[in-house]
């Protein structure tokens, strides 16, 4: 390894990537593996690229297969590759270094130069004078084999016969133009042949236009009458000079052009065939359009047959389900292609075909990676297999893999919409019927609880077992209030009907009062309460905070035994007031704390106990209107324990108790 000339500027004083410049020859693969020491040694990151220009292309498709296979193995040795184009391969180096920050420039000592042209190490110092450029040792030469002639036509013609054909377009201006010399100078029939050999250069490519040269100047010599023929003149050499090099300039400029043009059409092609892939998944609805879609383009521009693979709930890919209609395309995946395609959901890797990754598998696997998540694995099967080592089939076929996931998620958020739509439809329509309802039974069953406690209270009072009748009326009747007035609550609360009535006020009184509301739900259960001296006042809304605490009482009597022993605590904690209301009860089932505080969720599905589930759904939804938060739990011992925790706040100063006195003393005198 030699080292050539070097310069650092200022400016990439900190950057320190290794490039490595690929010309599809021979000493690339010295070039790669110095070019990944050098970054190894010195940890930095580094780059491989391809500047594929009319020499390169002049080495022959086996020479850019084997390059690009160079590329892929550094991109999985960590390397950063990418697949340039430009005529002057010094100049595209020297812009892609200084966009990725490259301080050293690693390539292959090349062959000789031609003598009007500057070495390739030379023209990008010149180009990037600061660069580091090390320069490798080439390999000893391969032994010689036969190259494609330059300048073929893409019609694929063998070589004997573009060389026959022209040999024949010579012969036949001959045959044209050579009885046109009596009455035409000798340089105006050149211009016939030289016409010819634009023709053929055009055509046929270089070989073949300067080959058509010779034999045209060694016709025109031979017809030329002696008269005007004088060995001493060099009109006839400036002739052939001329023509070679306009049939050399020629099949140059085509070829180039033949080139560029084959390269504008390609990316044409995959222009359009990226759009309308695009345009057709846009219209998609349902997964099927997009499976259906993706193996018909995927077949008409790649020739392959594809099957995209989805995860079920626990992250699995299902087997492929074919459509009736594009059944005879769909692949047969068989145990060990599943699992090639399950490593690549799980590692968002490519893998399989063309990958460092399972490389001999017959497939290419590549997860469909959306914005979100991974919606699945798209699994591609080529006839040539060579063909995904061409950068730009490759980057097709991934742009279609990134638009096929979009359409996916696309797809997916498209029936939570419509789900989430009925959903809250039908939400809102329940939360009208039950609004209506509740309204309608609120008035008879306040008479019905009045009338009942009037009944227990008449006089003379009531026999023993009339006063039970009466007594288990009033009790249901209670009941069938407090669920009305829930209904109604839960409705309101979710229309947004619900005004707090926010005032600083001290919570034991609000306790208090749910004491005595809640008495007979109790019954003769013991409740002990642990209110600490000096609690801070808190802002609320005392209504609305003592139907929780009511709530909560209510299904320590339902849910707990005659004998149980209730108990509700308050605390001051992080800026939170903290108000517990716990049992001694069977506790909460196993893993459903937080459901419970679910619409219509109740602990015990199938009970006796009156109730549809809406008391801690509403207790949770007037807490989080205060601002506080809410959640249930098991007591180490046994039973159940209900937590809320409002925010404390700043209260507003009392007045000054000697500030007070004073003013009233003042006032009496």
């Amino acid at each position: 390894m030699q080292s050539s000339g070097s310069t650092t500027s200022s400016s990439t004083a900190a950057a320190r990537g290794v490039l490595a410049v690929l010309r599809a020859d021979s000493g690339d693969e010295r070039t790669v593996a110095a070019a990944a020491r050098l970054a190894a040694a010195d940890g930095a990151p580094w780059h491989a690229i391809l500047v594929e220009n009319a020499g390169t292309r002049r080495q022959g498709e086996a020479a850019r297969l084997r390059t690009l296979e160079l590329l892929r193995q550094a991109q999985a040795r960590g390397a950063v590759t990418a697949v340039l184009d430009g005529p002057d391969a010094a100049a595209v180096a020297a812009s892609y270094a200084r966009r990725h920050g490259c301080a050293t420039a690693v390539t292959a000592r090349g062959p000789a130069a031609a003598a009007w042209r500057a070495p390739f190490l030379r023209r990008l110092a010149q180009a990037a004078p600061e660069l580091d450029l090390v320069e490798v040792a080439a390999p000893a030469p391969a032994p010689p084999r036969a190259e494609p002639l330059h300048g073929a036509h893409a019609a694929g013609k063998p070589a004997p016969r573009r060389y026959l054909a022209a040999i024949a377009a010579s012969l036949g201006t001959a045959i044209v133009a050579l009885p046109l010399l009596p009455l035409l100078d000798v340089a105006n029939v050149a211009m016939l042949f030289l016409l010819t050999v634009v023709l053929v250069a055009i055509r046929l490519g270089r070989g073949p236009a300067i080959l058509a040269t010779l034999v045209g100047f060694c016709a025109l010599v031979a017809a030329a009458p002696r008269r005007q023929y004088d060995v001493s003149e060099f009109k006839y050499a400036v002739a052939l000079a001329v023509m070679l090099a306009v049939g050399w300039i020629t099949a140059r400029l085509t070829s180039d052009l033949r080139e560029q043009a084959e390269s504008a059409t390609g990316r044409e092609a995959r222009t359009r065939a990226l759009y309308e892939f695009a345009r057709a998944l846009s219209v998609a609805l349902q997964t099927e359009q997009v499976f259906e879609i993706t193996r018909r383009f995927l077949a008409r521009t790649f020739d392959a047959r594809a099957a995209i693979l989805l995860p079920d709930d626990t992250g699995r890919l299902r087997w492929p389900v074919a459509a009736p209609a594009s059944a005879e395309r769909a692949p047969l995946l068989s145990v060990l292609d599943m699992a090639a395609a399950q490593w690549a959901f799980d590692h968002a890797a490519p893998a399989g075909a063309g990958t460092a990754t399972l490389p001999s598998n017959p497939y290419l696997y590549l997860p469909l990676l959306a914005p979100m998540r991974s919606r699945g694995v798209l699994a591609v099967r080529v006839r040539d297999v060579a063909a995904l080592l061409v950068p730009e089939r490759r980057e097709l076929l991934d742009a279609f893999a990134a638009l096929a996931a979009i359409a996916l998620e696309r797809v997916h958020y498209v029936d939570v919409a419509q789900d989430a739509v009925v959903r809250m439809e039908g939400e809102r329509l329940r939360n009208s019927l039950l609004a209506a309802l509740s309204h309608d039974l609120r008035t008879p069953l306040t008479s019905l609880v009045g009338l009942s406690e009037s009944l227990t209270l008449s006089r003379p009072t009531l026999a023993a077992a009339q006063m039970e009748l009466a007594t288990a009326l009033r009790d249901e009747a209670r009941r069938m209030s407090t669920l009305v007035a829930n209904l109604l609550d839960m409705a309101r609360i979710q229309s947004g009907g619900v005004k707090l009535n926010l005032e600083w006020q001290l919570v034991e009184e609000t306790i208090g009062s749910a004491l005595r509301a809640c008495r007979w739900q109790l019954g003769g259960r013991a409740v002990d309460t642990r209110i600490p001296r000096g609690l801070p006042l808190v802002r609320f809304d005392a209504a609305l905070l003592e139907r929780v605490l009511c709530n909560l009482l209510e299904n320590a009597g339902k849910y707990t035994p005659p004998d149980a022993h209730v108990t509700i605590a308050a605390r001051a904690e992080e800026g939170m007031l903290v108000v517990a209301v716990c049992d001694d009860g069977p506790g909460l089932p196993a893993g459903r704390a937080d459901a419970l505080f679910e619409k219509f969720v109740r602990g015990r599905q199938e009970s006796s106990i009156a109730g549809v589930g809406l008391g801690l759904a509403i207790c949770r939804a007037i807490v989080e209107a205060h601002g506080g938060r809410m959640r249930a739990f098991n007591l180490p011992d046994a039973g159940a324990c209900f937590e809320l925790r409002l925010p404390l706040g700043e209260p507003p100063p009392l007045p000054d108790p000697e500030h007070h006195h004073h003013f009233t003393d003042q006032h009496e005198h």
